[in-house]
């Protein structure tokens, strides 16, 4: 039986980010995806690519938040010049609406925003509406997640990724403290280093191995609203609720946060609220009708801090999960510490804040719900 050098288990954005860094690092890769690839959490996400109120999450979700930002436009750029499919990275800026009383949120924008009285919030989103005040965010950019995961699809076969669909990771392998391979399927397959980046379904695996994870499903529900090209230009939060223009006029209004465990039906409540929540923040868009409705599994964790870390006693395992809701956001960071962690190599990024020995103390406390 041969033993591959390097297996990810997920086909999420963190895990095909992670085949990516492995493969470009010269590793022959195998990726193993419980349902079609992508087709998660990850195509479901909005896109934007910032935590959506910065000041409410620990510096280590602003470190990965960061370095991901910063990676985006290069890596959208490449994977639109070698596969041809545009992940459509769009640098649209962020509108806030509302006033925040937070004085850490206050301290936040005068480093990165923009405060906007009714007029200038006119001239920024013209003819849209807008009263009151806001914030605006202008080097807030989004990318269109579905695009993404199909352009990361396309890049891993480019790199000779073997990528396995329908194979579902039922548990681990092990020679004394040593990893020794999955068994998929029902089948073995030998492994000697894998990475688990598995979103909401690690928790319930690791669990089984003695670790575990404060990492459970959280369902979000979006719908999009058909507009013209060209009808929204930012992006727009208010309190919970946030509409994301795409190029071709679809905006799309998010989310729900709903503790429903594994399943992850839509549900006619939901979307009553979300279209009331958009006509709310932007009353031109009752003119337009709903085109889809779905929902995605987010894998919640205390403080939406991701845990990216060695097993602590199986040797040649390392964990990448629990992003919450800022898996797009972070993925790049995030896929990037997890294969030099698997690779033995230095990062840039300290790994001390995602260790996975925080578990223990994390187990009580629930999730950043806000």
């Amino acid at each position: 039986m041969r033993t591959h050098p390097y297996v990810v288990v997920g086909g999420g954005v963190i895990g095909l980010l992670t085949a990516r860094e492995l493969a470009m690092a010269g590793c022959e890769v195998r990726v193993f995806e419980q349902g079609a690839l992508g087709r998660e959490a990850s195509w479901a996400a909005g896109g934007i690519l910032s935590p959506l109120h910065p000041w409410r999450y620990p510096d280590a979700v602003t470190a990965l938040a960061q370095a991901s930002m910063a990676a985006y436009p290069a890596l959208c750029e490449g994977l639109a010049r070698t596969t041809g499919i545009d992940p459509e990275w769009t640098p649209s800026g962020l509108m806030r609406l509302g006033d925040d009383e937070i004085p850490e949120a206050r301290r936040w924008a005068e480093r990165f925003a923009v405060p906007l009285e009714p007029r200038e919030l006119a001239a920024v989103c013209p003819g849209r509406g807008l009263g009151g005040q806001g914030l605006w965010m202008p080097s807030i950019a989004q990318v269109r997640s579905p695009r993404l995961m199909r352009a990361l699809g396309a890049e891993l076969r480019r790199l000779s990724v073997t990528i396995h669909e329908q194979a579902t990771v039922e548990g681990l392998t092990r020679q004394g403290e040593r990893l020794t391979g999955l068994m998929v399927n029902g089948e073995a397959v030998a492994a000697s280093r894998a990475v688990l980046c598995a979103g909401a379904w690690s928790g319930p695996l690791l669990g089984r191995y003695g670790l575990p994870l404060p990492v459970r499903p959280m369902r979000g529900q979006m719908i999009v609203i058909q507009t013209p090209p060209g009808f929204l230009k930012p992006m727009i939060l208010q309190g919970a609720r946030y509409l994301v223009p795409r190029r071709d006029g679809a905006v799309l209004v998010g989310s729900t946060m709903e503790n429903a465990g594994f399943a992850k039906e839509t549900t006619a409540a939901a979307r009553d609220d979300l279209v009331a929540a958009a006509h709310a923040i932007l009353p031109e868009l009752a003119a337009y009708p709903v085109t889809h409705h779905w929902a995605g599994l987010r894998p919640s964790s205390p403080h939406g801090v991701p845990y990216i870390g060695e097993h602590p006693e199986i040797r040649g395992l390392v964990v990448n999960t629990g992003h919450f809701r800022n898996g797009i956001v972070l993925a790049p960071a995030s896929a990037r510490l997890g294969a030099d962690l698997a690779l033995g190599r230095d990062s840039p990024l300290d790994p001390a804040p995602y260790g996975l020995d925080r578990a223990s103390g994390d187990a009580g406390e629930g999730a950043v719900l806000k």
